[in-house]
């Protein structure tokens, strides 16, 4: 696998990829509210962006670190006579459990939501946007992934494994098909599943600040951030932020890109008149104009 990396994950990302952008276009979950083309073409661009940001900073390699460490015997892993599939599964929780908390906190940190409302403000939720994410987002993840690889002392191999189920259940928690409710209910015991998700990315403040699960979904019902159906329905749930109603703020890559660095309240006030809430994080009124005006400085 460590070979060809490269390959390992390119395969399976394309493959599952083209697999939700069929099932989506044969069988919606619902009706969509922005261009579909327009979408997939500006988020995929985002992801030409995020794959030439870690290209610059090569350091950031969360199977390079676990290699450093298997060659340097460093990480708990490394300390513990543990069988090797031991290791393995302990590894892939683990660095699911990281990515968990790693979430709860990308929604309650000032600075972290100013970065990953980019992912929050598409209007509609297809597989594409399960590569929406700003690259100083792109970069951060890695650098959490980066620091755990070391502490855990986690096979390389299993990393990288990690890194590939992570990717192909961001696409399908992601897409916008339609399950049977029997299968749906079945899957989210074990694994996200879209309509689990779906409410995570609703434009209500306490339906975002659930579901923060990516891969396992024993998280939120083990750390009570479980929800199991929005207030409303599936098929009408309203998705976004509220600060961001127009798709010409949201859309764009250049507009994705710059988000981070623009004052969201008045842009809200702009929108909407209202002043009394920055984002699900529970950042409002003045604490909210702050940030913004904070990292409009920087």
């Amino acid at each position: 696998m460590l070979e060809n990396p490269t390959a390992w994950r390119l395969i399976p990302f394309v493959t599952i990829l083209c697999t939700m952008l069929l099932w989506e276009t044969l069988a919606p979950r619902r009706t969509r509210v922005e261009s579909r083309s327009l979408r997939t073409l500006h988020n995929l661009l985002l992801t030409v962006v995020n794959s030439l940001a870690l290209k610059l900073v090569p350091i950031l390699s969360a199977v390079g670190a676990a290699s450093l460490a298997e060659d340097y015997h460093v990480g708990l892993l490394h300390w513990i006579d543990l069988p090797i599939w031991l290791d393995w599964v302990l590894a892939i929780v683990l660095f699911d459990l990281l990515i968990y908390w790693q979430h709860v906190a990308a929604h309650h940190v000032p600075m972290l939501w100013m970065v990953h409302r980019v992912h929050h403000a598409d209007h509609d939720l297809d597989a594409s946007s399960g590569l929406r994410f700003h690259p100083l987002e792109i970069l951060f993840s890695m650098l959490v992934k980066t620091l755990g690889a070391i502490v855990l002392g986690a096979p390389p191999e299993a990393i990288l494994l990690f890194e590939i189920i992570l990717n192909g259940c961001a696409l399908f928690n992601h897409s916008n098909i339609h399950l049977p409710l029997p299968l749906e209910r079945f899957l989210r015991v074990l694994i996200v599943t879209p309509d689990m998700h779906r409410i995570h990315h609703s434009v209500e403040r306490d339906e975002t600040n659930s579901n923060y699960g990516f891969n396992i979904a024993v998280w939120d019902r083990l750390f009570g951030t479980y929800r199991d159906q929005p207030r409303g329905d599936q098929a009408t749930l309203k998705l976004g932020l509220p600060e961001y109603p127009d798709a010409r703020q949201t859309m764009p890559v250049w507009a994705m890109l710059m988000m981070p660095f623009r004052t969201p309240m008045l842009e809200a006030e702009q929108a909407t008149g209202d002043l009394s809430q920055l984002g699900p994080g529970g950042i409002g009124g003045e604490d909210a104009l702050q940030h913004g005006t904070e990292l409009q400085q920087l």
